[in-house]
């Protein structure tokens, strides 16, 4: 209520110190990121501004614009310094800088009252003001007891999140995202982005199921159902040397895989260890004889019948294609069909523009 004369003034200055406060930590993470990074970080100021609004809101009615501004500032800092430490060091999985903004400048808000408090709205005077020790000691109490309770109570609650339904998606959903795997939705920001990643592949259920998820265990079946090999008909692209002049007589061959976007880490990984270091890749959307997945949208059921893919293509000729295309499916079966296509092409010359090279010396990566 605004009865009094006291009230309002303590409004207003809660309304000053509040922007104020989240003014400057913008102003002053901005600043820090350009001098840390060698140019603005966005992201991180816009964590700078909730960094300030979060540290202003304990001392907000009884702190001048000087102590706003002082505690803006320590936060605009504290914000940047804390996430580096929690995502490199710490290794903590905090993508938004939550725990940063909320809990860091939380406490530092807390403890700004013990250090700023001018003694309005019947808070005791803080250290910078005449008053000691005793309200920062008073502060620091607060936070290590709230500290506490959070620990031991959250500590329960996620423990009995853990042991029910998971704190924690499997690896799989997460890289092709929630939001088709939980919503049924293509993709929650597909305005926003130039192209959809999603994976958006048949359901596995049972006309997919192979039956065998163990691709070490599957029969040879199973492995070419899941993920089909392609390879150029003779006469097509098979060059001899009868038929072609000798400069386009090779032995390179293209391999292109298509495969879901949540593979492609394995597959890169697979691949790099077999040796090969060099790749192209690419998103393409097409469709097979599934037709594509059926998703639902308001209720209604839409037939997505291209779907997002993603092509990799390898030039080889010291390594085996066979040994190319057996890493290629390990990585890429799961069991079900549509785990992927690979095709295999004669490559009938190659020339590296810069040095001249051909054929093999082309592909080499040693520059």
């Amino acid at each position: 209520a605004m009865a009094s004369e006291d009230n309002a003034i303590t409004a207003a200055t809660a309304f000053m110190t509040t922007n104020l406060a989240a003014a400057v930590a913008t102003v002053t993470t901005m600043i820090f990121t350009w001098i840390r990074y060698g140019k603005p970080d966005v992201s991180m100021t816009f964590n700078g501004a909730l960094a300030g609004l979060v540290a202003i809101t304990a001392p907000c009615d009884c702190v001048t614009p000087v102590g706003a501004f002082f505690i803006g500032l320590v936060a605009g800092i504290l914000v940047v310094l804390s996430v580096e430490f929690f995502d490199n060091k710490a290794k903590i999985d905090d993508p938004v800088g939550a725990v940063s903004v909320h809990m860091m400048n939380g406490m530092w808000g807390t403890l700004a009252v013990g250090l700023f408090s001018t003694g309005a709205d019947g808070v005791p005077v803080g250290l910078f003001y005449g008053g000691g020790f005793a309200q920062l000691g008073v502060q620091a109490l607060g936070v290590v007891c709230i500290a506490a309770y959070t620990l031991i109570t959250m500590f329960i609650v996620f423990k009995v999140i853990d042991k029910t339904i998971g704190l924690r998606v499997p690896a799989k959903i997460e890289i092709e995202g929630l939001d088709i795997h939980e919503h049924g939705l293509t993709s929650a920001y597909s305005g926003f982005s130039i192209t959809d990643v999603t994976d958006m592949t048949v359901e596995a259920n049972e006309n997919t199921d192979l039956g065998e998820p163990d691709y070490m265990n599957a029969s040879e079946t199973q492995k070419s159902a899941a993920v089909k090999v392609v390879e150029a008909p003779e006469g097509t692209a098979t060059a001899t040397s009868a038929s072609v002049p000798a400069p386009y007589i090779t032995d390179m061959h293209k391999v292109s895989i298509i495969c879901r976007l949540s593979s492609f880490d394995a597959l890169k990984r697979a691949l790099n260890t077999l040796g090969v270091t060099g790749m192209t890749v690419t998103q393409v959307m097409g469709s097979g004889l599934q037709r594509g997945s059926q998703e639902k949208y308001r209720g209604v059921t839409v037939d997505s019948t291209l779907i997002p893919k993603i092509k990799v293509e390898v030039i080889v000729s010291k390594i085996p294609v066979d040994h190319v295309i057996e890493t290629a499916k390990k990585s890429l079966y799961t069991g079900h069909i549509g785990d992927g296509k690979i095709f295999v092409y004669n490559v009938m010359r190659a020339v590296k523009v810069r040095t001249g090279e051909e054929n093999y010396d082309a592909i080499q990566d040693v520059e």
